[in-house]
Order: C-alpha cells, then structure tokens, then sequence
C-alpha cells in the first residue's frame, strides 16, 4: 500500500501540534554529544539542548545515550538550541523529595559536607541545608567550655561525612531555606527509653562534655548532667581531674526532668563523711588545712571528705575582729571540735584555748 505523501498544510499542523518548551520548565532527553565545554541534549521534536560542562561534575558522570532531565534556563539562544540547567532540575525535584518527607514526618539520612561553629552543613537530594548545634542530639552536641569555639569546631568537624538521622524542621522553598534536627528524629524513642527509667536506677553512660559546673553523660541517647557536686564526696575543683570526654561512667540517677537526667556519681558509694565524723567528738582536738578565707570566718578541710568552719564569733569579741588576720590560706595547724551537726553535714571548729562548753 503506498504511502499517501505529506501535504504543505499537514506539515505545517504537525509542526504546531509540538508543544513549544518554555523556559523555568523541567524536560526530559537523550545524551546527543560530550563536548569540552558543553553536552548536547536531544530533545526529540523541540530540538536540540545545551548544558555548561562545569555543570555536569555537580550531578554525575555522563555517556552518550544516557536519559537526563534538565530545567530550561532559555528556550532559545541565538543558535536556534535551548540552554538547559541539570542542577536545577535536580535542585527541583529535590525540594519535591524534601517537601513530602516533612510533611510525612519522616527520618532521613544525612552526611554533613562541612562545619562551622553554628552547626552542619548538608546537602540533601541537591538541595544545601543547615543543622544547628541547638538541633543535635545529646550524643553529638559538644558540650565545651562557653568560651572554647575551637574545640566546638573541632567536635563538630568530627562529625562531617558521618552518618547522622534527622528530620525535617523547617523547608522553605522560597526561601531557599532548610532546616534539620537529629533531636527531633530521636525523640520517639526518646521518650520510650525515659518511660523505663526511675529515680534510684544506675546507669551507665559515656561522657560527652566536661564543663566547669559538672559532667555532661549520654545514656543511650538521653542526655544526663553530673552536677560538680555530685562528682564525688572530695571537693571537686575540676571535674576533669575526675572524667574525661569519651570515658565510660556508672551513675545514679537523683531527678528526672523532661527529657534530662540528673545523675550522681558519688552517691553509688558510701559517705565517708559519716565514718570519719564518728572520731570528732566535741573537745576533740584535730588539725585542718584553711581553704578559705571568708568575712564570717574561716573553712578548714580535716580530710579528704570532711570541711569544717571556725565561725568568727570563735576568734573573739568585738568589731575589729578579722579572720584574714588570724589565718594564713593553706596553713595547717591544730582546731578543737565544738559541734558534729550529722544531720545537716556541718562541723565547727574553735582555736585550742578558746574551748567552749557545749
């Protein structure tokens, strides 16, 4: 059967029933050429498009053949070919994936590219995002010194090209703004693991900052704080005398506030407070060091565990009495035991000579 040949008109309303590209919108083609500066892309009846080299690098390795989408940049250069964008394209459809997992709620995997000292930043499905500091989990956040931004960068770089589960907080499109926490994205088991913990329990944990006030803990996954006074029954001057960042710990848990821990390491052992006052009678005479030196009197440490006070009324009568000029910080020399108060953990002191009936 012959083949009934085309007529001017049927040309012409073939050539009109192809839909013309515009440019801003997302087409699909065929690897036509790789070229040293650019790659040409066969659009099938619309033609023939162009994209820059350089861009090729940013989204992948490229053969001829091979199906690509691109966003059209400008539906017509001089050249009569369209100027095409793959990193637009894929920034797109990225925004389309990083829209339907926020409003799933779902978790996704990232792995940060670069750090600085406000937190993580992320690309995900070709779209550049930001993870806070304030938005890590207690298991990343590095707890630091407030004045040492070169150790919370140099925690933070720690974690560039590691694995890291979030969730999405804020997406803005338009904007040009993403947002991730990992806070959020442990939050559900978060809760689980809270829900199974009481006030009493020992846990163990790692220990992931120590500051002046205490040591902060991770105890899977949940953050947990050992106040400097619950370090141990010793005055603690510097916590990192007793842990160190990355150390395993064993600890009592005291409170429990929302998702926070407040743990105790000392009180896993026994007070010996309470074994070494049962020698300090009233009368009994002792010797201390002075640690400190105050208005209202002076603090003698006795032992490692037991600090005592020799109030000022003790030093003698009268306005002019000073206690700076009656001890030397970091002397020793002998006290007498005036009162053990076990109750409130409180012993006082008098200078020998100067005993008072009690």
């Amino acid at each position: 059967m012959a083949t009934k040949a085309l007529t001017m008109d049927d040309l012409l309303a073939s050539e009109s029933s192809v839909k013309q590209i515009t440019s801003g919108e997302t087409i699909t083609g065929t690897v036509l050429s790789l070229k040293k500066h650019e790659v040409l892309i066969d659009l099938g009846p619309q033609g023939v498009g162009i994209v820059p080299r350089r861009e090729v690098g940013f989204s992948r390795s490229l053969a001829e053949g091979d199906e690509v989408t691109a966003s059209v940049v400008d539906a017509e250069l001089d050249n009569g070919y369209s100027l095409l964008s793959l990193r637009k394209a894929a920034k797109e459809r990225g925004w389309e994936e990083v829209v339907a997992k926020q409003e799933a709620g779902d978790a996704i995997t990232i792995s940060p590219y670069d750090a600085n000292r406000g937190g993580l930043l992320v690309e995900y499905e070709g779209v550049r995002g930001f993870l806070p500091v304030s938005q890590l989990s207690a298991e990343h956040y590095p707890r630091v010194g407030s004045s040492d931004k070169d150790e919370i960068l140099q925690r933070l770089n720690s974690l560039v090209g590691k694995d890291l589960t979030v969730r999405i907080l804020d997406a803005d499109r338009k904007a040009n703004k993403l947002i991730f926490s990992e806070k959020e994205a442990v939050k559900e088991g978060l809760s689980e693991r809270l829900e199974k913990l009481k006030v009493g329990d020992t846990v163990t944990g790692v220990v992931t900052g120590v500051v002046d006030y205490g040591v902060f803990v991770n105890v899977e996954g949940i953050e947990g704080l050992i106040h400097i006074s619950e370090i141990s029954w010793e005055r603690v001057n510097d916590p990192n005398d007793y842990v160190k960042v990355g150390a395993n710990v064993e600890a009592k848990i005291i409170a429990i506030d929302k998702d926070r821990l407040s743990l105790s390491m000392k009180q896993l052992t026994k007070d010996p407070w309470l074994d070494e006052v049962e020698k300090m009678k009233p009368g009994t005479e002792v010797e201390g060091t002075v640690t400190r030196i105050t208005p209202f009197g002076a603090f003698v440490q006795l032992s490692p565990a037991v600090e005592a006070l020799v109030h000022i009324s003790e030093l003698g009568s009268g306005e002019g009495v000073d206690p700076e000029k009656v001890f030397t910080l970091n002397e020793r020399k002998p006290f007498v035991v005036l009162e053990v108060d076990k109750d409130n953990r409180k012993i006082s002191l008098s200078l020998p000579g100067n005993k008072k009936k009690k």
